[in-house]
């Protein structure tokens, strides 16, 4: 870290705080809250478009969902939100919701069942990259006006192809795509019959407790109260988030008091802020996962021996014990811990040995040139590191392709890496978020464009485990459901071109004043409006 850098950043703060410079060891306003965080990842915040961590952040806050989780009681499931209320037709197939009163959204529109209709139709009909998590209900931009509904002004039907647990459906809608968004001022903004969808990149039209005033790419975000909040109103009136990648500008903005939240400091960061006056640090286990996956357009990727030969050539456990200690577990299946049917087995260690002989059996025995696709953030650029390492002990050529979030997530999803570092969280509390994801692909063309499917983006058919992953999501007995999970994700560990190597434990770093911090549990994002100091 340079005194430049130092300087540019607290200016930063300065500025948003309204211009008072911070002194040393200086205090956020009582009703600002500040967090230091990884945002280059951020691409939109349409929220029927948004699929990145840093973006689920700002729509969680900004964007109410027909059912919603409650920050202080995760464990309780989704809630009503929009919907007081939703009943089930006798076959199964018509969800039916009440929406509640008194919701309002920034703009000072009333929510109704036409803004939930707009939003859901326009999740189907944008087909952004996470619209799947809709459309696997049979919903296509042909028969969505049909299938999703408002009755009257405060009622919205939603008609399912067939017959799906209650449960599973309701936990989609928790995912950041069922955000509603504010019908009047979406397609006030139109252009080019896009409803809106340019606009509200860079803009929010939310009912939520903030909205976005302000977004400097790679910079920061700043959110204010939204005024027509139905809620109780939250002691923080203003958010800053600060793009800062490095972990010891964060600590040492966190020790300086001037941040309150620092979400991304390093392990030894960690150790160093451990018992000193005015900070404390939480642990959090989150559902977010880490791997490698190789794109199968690599003939010498696709082969299954080479695959083989580098999940055998991974240091798992010497990266959990030394640079991922304390925030990384590992763990080798794509379902994250506490889910249904999460899979313990971690039938790979390091070892050379193994991974030679593989390799020796394969079409491509010399191994040959690897580039590894990489976010520029300092856990992952360490796992590419050790992976170029022990690969290189392997005899290949591995060179790392560096990027920001939005640059190294554009190459991925163009299909254009030959092996891609990161990680994926899940989208909603059921285990087709992941299973969907990992273990299917509906068509690998390269013009089906399914970026939502890290099969596809790896361009992987999946043949193999498509039926199954469909099967299990209408298996309504939960001990079968599970077993099928189990089964898939040991298959998946031996014939899938991904090497999932570890699961996160999210620690944050605090000021002592800072309570009721909660980045989210394994489904869903940070809860600004719950904090207080």
């Amino acid at each position: 870290m340079t005194h430049r850098k130092l300087l540019r950043t607290t200016a930063l703060v300065a500025a948003l705080m309204g211009g008072v410079a911070a002194p040393a060891l200086a205090e956020t306003p009582p009703n600002m809250l500040v967090i230091a965080n990884r945002i280059d990842d951020i691409k939109t915040f349409d929220p029927q478009e948004s699929f990145e961590f840093a973006g689920a952040d700002v729509s969680r806050n900004v964007y109410e969902k027909l059912v919603n989780f409650d920050p202080m009681d995760l464990d309780a499931g989704y809630q009503p939100s929009l919907a007081e209320s939703w009943e089930l037709s006798e076959d199964g197939r018509t969800i039916t919701f009440k929406i509640a009163e008194g919701h309002v959204f920034s703009s000072g529109n009333p929510v109704t069942a036409k803004d939930v209709e707009f939003s859901l139709r326009r999740a189907v009909k944008l087909d952004k990259t996470p619209s799947f998590i809709i459309t696997q209900f049979g919903l296509t931009a042909d028969n969505v006006d049909e299938m999703v509904k408002a009755t009257d002004d405060m009622t919205v039907s939603i008609t399912l192809d067939k017959q799906y647990a209650l449960s599973f459906v309701l936990n989609c809608l928790t995912a950041t795509i069922g955000g509603i968004v504010d019908m009047e001022t979406a397609m006030a903004n139109e252009v080019d019959g896009d409803m809106g969808n340019e606009w509200l990149r860079t803009n929010t039209a939310g009912s939520g407790p903030y909205k976005v005033v302000e977004w400097k790419p790679n910079e920061s975000v700043l959110m204010d109260l939204n005024p027509n909040y139905h809620g109780d109103k939250p002691a923080m009136e203003r958010i800053i988030v600060q793009h800062i990648q490095e972990s010891a500008t964060q600590r040492l903005q966190l020790e300086r008091g001037d941040i309150d939240v620092a979400r991304n400091l390093s392990p030894e960061d960690v150790a160093g802020v451990m018992g000193m006056d005015g900070v404390k640090v939480l642990d959090e286990q989150r559902g977010q996962i880490m791997y490698w996956s190789a794109n199968q357009k690599n003939e010498m990727l696709s082969d299954p021996k080479v695959l083989e030969a580098l999940k055998w050539s991974v240091d798992y456990q010497g990266m959990a014990d030394s640079f991922l200690k304390g925030q990384w577990i590992v763990h080798q299946a794509y379902l994250p811990l506490t889910f249904l049917g999460a899979l313990e087995d971690k039938p790979f260690t390091f070892d050379m040995d193994k991974a030679k002989a593989a390799l020796a059996e394969s079409g491509h025995p010399d191994c040959g040139p690897i580039k590894i696709s990489v976010r520029e953030a300092q856990e992952r650029m360490d796992i590419a590191q050790s992976l170029q390492n022990t690969w290189g002990q392997l005899g290949c050529e591995v060179e790392l392709i560096v990027g920001t979030g939005a640059q190294t997530l554009d190459r991925y999803r163009a299909r254009e890496h030959d092996i891609y570092v990161g990680a994926w969280g899940p989208d909603y509390p059921d285990p087709n978020t992941n299973a969907g994801t990992f273990a299917a692909n509906p068509d690998n063309a390269d013009e089906a464009g399914n970026t939502g499917y890290l099969a596809w983006r790896n361009a992987w058919d999946a043949a193999a485990f498509n039926e199954g992953t469909l099967a299990a999501v209408v298996e309504n007995d939960t001990e079968t459901r599970k077993q099928m999970y189990l089964d898939s994700q040991a298959k998946f560990q031996q014939e899938a071109p991904f090497g999932i190597m570890f699961q996160r434990i999210e620690q944050s770093g605090l000021r002592s004043n800072v309570e009721n911090w909660v980045v989210g549990g394994a489904t869903t994002a940070v809860s600004y409006w719950v904090v207080t100091k």
